[in-house]
């Protein structure tokens, strides 16, 4: 059995998602946008970095798989 993590393709596709969903919020909400200015844009980048980081600890990059 495996320990349930994602394949290298999986993690490659939810960090795709995860990349275009940050670039939509920035062009939309994040810096110089609603939010007052940078509070979005701080918030998001940091939300950004802790999913990023649960991505890459979650992906077994050696299983070619999703």
């Amino acid at each position: 059995m495996g320990d349930g993590r994602r394949g290298c393709l999986a993690g490659l596709l939810e960090m795709f998602l995860l990349n275009t969903l940050f670039d939509w919020l920035q062009k939309n909400f994040g810096f110089g946008r609603g939010c007052s200015g940078c509070g979005c844009g701080i918030i998001f980048l940091i939300l950004f970095i802790l999913f990023a980081c649960g991505i890459i600890g979650g992906t077994d990059w050696t299983k070619f798989s999703f």
